[in-house]
């Protein structure tokens, strides 16, 4: 635009000298004119902006460095807001008879200080009429009574804040009052420097020290721009108060109090700060705004604002390299037996294959007379999991893709999939804190007795505690900086809730979050890292829905749920922290489903004490120590979980605890799959000292809190009388799949283990009956099963395929194997060694380079009705101590192959047999005998109980006998 010749830069030079009013009139010139005043928005805007001395900087006192997106619209924002105290001022009529000349009366302006009209503010406001403007020149003015307002007025200091101090105790009785830029200080009789019951009250660039401010509803009042030094405001059932922009410090107690349910009676203000609320800039975030919480796997240590959503794996070993699958002190599963052990144990030293385990067809170098047949069965691999994507070995330096159900969701989006989550937060009710900062004093917010608070995007640091939630009370807490409180940073208790959604939490002494006492808030969103302690407690009947956090960094448990806590815990990525990711215990519950737990220094979960929890459907990966710990009189539901590439075992459980452990898959840990210990950790209690030195005796000793506790019956959590291993994919651990040193009952049912680094079962004690039926164990690393002496255990149902060593070891007392497949195995199938008591019994035996069954010493046996194939040519199916009576032969089929045709022993044969042996001898062209019926065996979650007298975990018929007997005659 050129006017008169002039280029634009003049233009804007020669604008810049206008004052506001000369402004406004050449913006309604043209729409060119409109627009250059527009453009004068970081000039002459700015300045007039900086230069109100009724406001500070828009982004005082959080961001005073940071320029506002718009200084005129901060501008127009703080004008709208000075003049919303003289919104009901009443047209005054000149006369009644000339209704169609009204006119307002004009303001007028007195002056008190030295030298001008008034001596003291009492003598002014004896003379003020409505809404007449009071003005005190520099000075301190100390009343010595209580000021009474019974007229409307503003009271404003002159000149710079600061210069103009009042020492005085005020009390509102009039309809409005604003007061701006001065320094109050309560009276020598009274710590109460304002306070109102009914009106409405605005404060602006004023300083507030060592006293007190008090607003009763239906009162309300609006504060911007000030400072609270050592300064209580106490607000009691207002519909509505707005704080923004403000600083408090160095309290002695609370800063603001908010207290009792919002009064239903509103005053004439309440309107128009509803109105001022939603006209000004939202807190509430956008997609472009809230990157900060399209979060991925990684951390923040340094920034806290990851960029990927990959896991990087560091390190230059794999959790199953040689070097880092050391057992615990006191195990044997990390030792590597030689070729024949002395406990009779055969170890294949061939290289591994690409799923760790042996396959009869393929990896073997064998002449093709040595290996005489292939029976008909199919090993069980572990099932699919999250995509596939953690069903490969953690490579070192690799990064592995999240599935996108697992990346965190933005906090615009949670509040779209929420709707009450975005009720809560688009809701303004009872006080209204915005942009504010509270430092350096005991307590920032306090709300309580049914009260209402809204909290956006303010900075609590250096405080006792920065809020506190009690006695029915709702708040909603957006965006807020939490950090380096002394105790908890944000405390709820006593049935107090509300959203706390957005905010960083961090460098607290103790909890970030601390619910207690059927407290209910929605958790949302928020990042909590560096505490000193935990990072939320959950505890004394305390409930919640944590939901989508990023929880990191915490010196204890990210998450700990004890005395009957009961929150919903889904969707958080819990990291790094220096204890367990989430503790349970002291009783307590929680559903815990679709978390990412990794990379924590103790287990990704810990259940301690009468935790019971149910754990579902999370991936708890690449600890430092164990996935799952179930300690003493742990109990819960472990259901449906990817335990991987954790450096310690899978799951850890201890003596006295009754988990239901089902469905998980368990893969690529450092040590076993599954581990089952008698004895108590070294640590005595909890490991990494979380959990028991937490202070939670507030209000009173630990032990108080049971008087309150409620006796609730939880459908999820059916009763378990016997710990329980069920349905899991156990495969490609370091050591062994499932390692038992128990004195207790242990049922492991229906469980894939598959091409662990040891072997697939340990049971090294077990005084009381360890039951092992319906599971898959195949290609590990040595033997299927090992039984150490003095063991209780009942194996039956079991496929043992494929395993680098024997199918069973055996030298317990009393070892029960019946109806399994024993098949495929590189030493012999059954190794009973001395002094052992074993009742074998219907299983179908076969090794490929031992016996079927080798008897070792003076082992007491019983081997009854058990059909046993011949391995090698050169081997016998059966080998036997001549001398040892002790071993008794019941009903066996034995079938040995040979070159022209296949026989059995001098054993009595059933007819069905007999006709089958008679079809072998026969010309082997006239036979048409059918292929063998299965190909593959895909479980379900939950395996079907195989019916009585099945030989394996499937449903083998009569005419699988006529297969097997088929491929032996095919191969000769």
């Amino acid at each position: 635009m050129e006017a008169g010749g002039l280029p634009l830069e003049l233009w804007r030079m020669i604008l810049a000298y206008l004052h506001l009013p000369d402004l406004g009139r050449c913006s309604l010139v043209c729409r060119a004119w409109y627009e250059l005043i527009l453009s004068l928005d970081s000039t002459r805007w700015r300045q007039l902006c900086l230069g109100c001395t009724e406001c500070r900087h828009p982004n005082w006192p959080n961001q005073p460095d940071v320029e506002p997106e718009s200084w005129r619209e901060a501008f127009k924002q703080h004008y709208l807001a000075s003049k919303t105290w003289t919104k009901n001022a009443l047209d005054l009529e000149s006369s009644v008879c000339f209704s169609l000349f009204r006119r307002r009366r004009e303001r007028r302006t007195l002056s008190v200080g030295p030298g001008h009209e008034f001596d003291s503010l009492g003598s002014a406001l004896a003379m003020a009429s409505l809404y007449d403007r009071i003005v005190l020149f520099p000075g301190v003015y100390e009343e010595q009574g209580e000021i009474i307002l019974k007229v409307p007025v503003e009271i404003v200091g002159h000149g710079k804040l600061g210069e103009v101090a009042l020492l005085a105790s005020i009390d509102q009785h009039c309809s409005t009052t604003r007061l701006c830029n001065l320094v109050f200080m309560p009276a020598w009789f009274s710590p109460f420097m304002f306070k109102t019951t009914s009106g409405h009250v605005q404060f602006d660039n004023c300083n507030f020290e060592n006293g007190h401010i008090q607003v009763h509803g239906p009162g309300t009042c609006q504060v911007k721009f000030c400072t609270f030094k050592n300064t209580h405001v106490f607000l009691h059932n207002v519909p509505l108060c707005v704080l923004e922009n403000c600083e408090f410090v160095g309290s002695e107690n609370n800063s603001v109090t908010v207290e009792g349910h919002p009064s239903a009676d509103k005053n004439w203000a309440y309107k128009y700060l509803l109105g001022l609320i939603k006209s000004s800039p939202s807190i509430l975030p956008t997609e472009d705004s809230d990157s900060l919480m399209s979060l991925d796997l990684e951390s923040r240590d340094q920034a806290w604002s990851p960029r990927t959503c990959d896991i990087v794996i560091e390190g230059s070993q794999s959790p199953t390299s040689p070097s880092s699958t050391s057992p615990k002190p006191g195990s044997k599963a990390g030792s590597q037996e030689a070729e024949v052990g002395s406990d009779g144990e055969r170890v294949a030293q061939t290289p591994d294959s690409s799923d760790g385990g042996l396959s009869p067809s393929g990896g073997e170098e064998e002449e093709e007379d040595q290996l005489t047949y292939r029976l008909s069965y199919q090993v069980q691999g572990p099932r699919p999991v999250l995509g596939g994507s953690f069903l490969g070995p953690p490579l070192p330096g690799a990064s592995i893709q999240l599935p996108s159900c697992l990346v965190l969701n933005s906090l615009q989006q949670e509040l779209q999939k929420d709707k009450e989550a975005m009720a809560l937060a688009s809701s303004v009710q009872g006080c209204l804190i915005r942009k504010c900062l509270f430092r350096d004093g005991k307590g920032g917010v306090f709300v309580c007795s049914y009260g209402r608070a809204k909290m956006e995007g303010n900075i609590f640091r250096n405080l006792t505690y920065a809020v506190r939630c009690i006695h029915n009370s709702k708040i909603v807490m957006l965006r807020n900086d939490i950090h380096r409180c002394r105790a908890s940073g944000i405390f709820l208790r006593l049935e107090g809730g509300g959203l706390i959604a957005g905010n960083n939490i961090y460098h607290n002494a103790e909890a970030g979050v601390d619910i207690r006492k059927k407290s209910n808030p929605l958790i949302l969103c928020n990042q909590i890292h560096h505490g000193l302690r935990s990072g939320i407690v959950v505890l004394g009947n305390g409930k919640g829905i944590i939901r989508n956090n990023q929880i990191f960094s915490n010196k204890e448990a990210g998450i700990y749920i004890l005395y009957h806590g009961n929150p919903v815990v889904s969707g958080n990525h819990i990291f790094k922290g220096r204890a367990a990711g989430i503790a349970v215990n002291e009783n307590g519950k929680g559903l815990i489903t679709e978390n990412v737990i990794r990379e924590n220094q103790w287990g990704g979960v810990d259940i301690r004490r009468g935790g019971i929890p149910v754990l579902r459907s999370n991936l708890i990966c690449f600890g430092y120590s164990d996935g799952v710990v179930v300690g003493d009189e742990g109990k819960g539901l472990i259901e449906g979980n990817t335990i991987y590439a954790n450096k310690g075992c899978g799951v850890w459980m201890m003596s006295s605890s009754l988990p239901h452990v089902t469905s998980n898959h368990v893969s690529y840990n450092g040590l076993y799959g599954v581990a089952v210990f008698s004895q108590k950790d070294g640590s005595g209690e909890f490991p990494g000292g979380h959990g028991a030195q937490e202070n939670f005796s507030e209000d009173g000793d630990a032990i108080l809190w049971e008087t309150e506790l409620e006796k609730d019956d939880d459908p999820l959590r059916r009763p378990v009388t016997i710990a329980l291993v069920e349905s899991n994919s156990i495969n490609h651990n370091g050591a062994s799949g499932l390692y038992v040193q128990s004195s207790e009952a242990l049922h492991v049912l229906t469980n894939v283990i598959h091409a662990n680094g040891d072997r697939g079962i340990t049971v090294a004690q077990s005084n009381q009956l360890t039951r092992v039926a319906n599971n898959s164990i195949s290609c590990n690393r040595q033997s299927g099963v090992k039984v150490e002496a003095q063991c209780k255990v009942e194996l039956r149902g079991n496929g043992i395929y494929d395993n680098r060593g024997h199918g069973i070891i055996t030298k317990g007392d009393n070892t029960v194997v019946i109806e399994n497949d024993i098949i495929g195995n590189r030493g012999s199938g059954l190794q009973l060694l001395p002094r052992s008591d074993t009742k074998v019994i219907k299983n179908r035996i076969h090794s490929f380079r031992a016996y079927g069954i080798a008897v070792r010493g003076r082992a007491k046996a019983l081997v009854q009705e058990n059909i046993i194939f011949q391995g090698k040519t050169s081997k016998t199916i059966f080998q036997q101590i001549s001398n040892n009576r002790e071993c008794v032969l019941q009903n066996n089929k034995f079938l040995v192959f040979k070159k022209n045709k296949t026989s059995a022993t001098s054993f009595p044969l059933t007819s069905q047999f007999s006709q089958l042996l008679g079809l072998l001898d026969s010309d082997p062209s006239s036979s048409q005998l059918p292929s063998p019926p299965f190909t593959s065996w895909q479980p379900s979650p939950r395996p079907v109980a195989l019916l009585p007298g099945c030989w394996c975990t499937c449903l083998w018929m009569d005419s699988v006998l006529l297969a097997w007997c088929s491929a032996l005659w095919l191969g000769s």
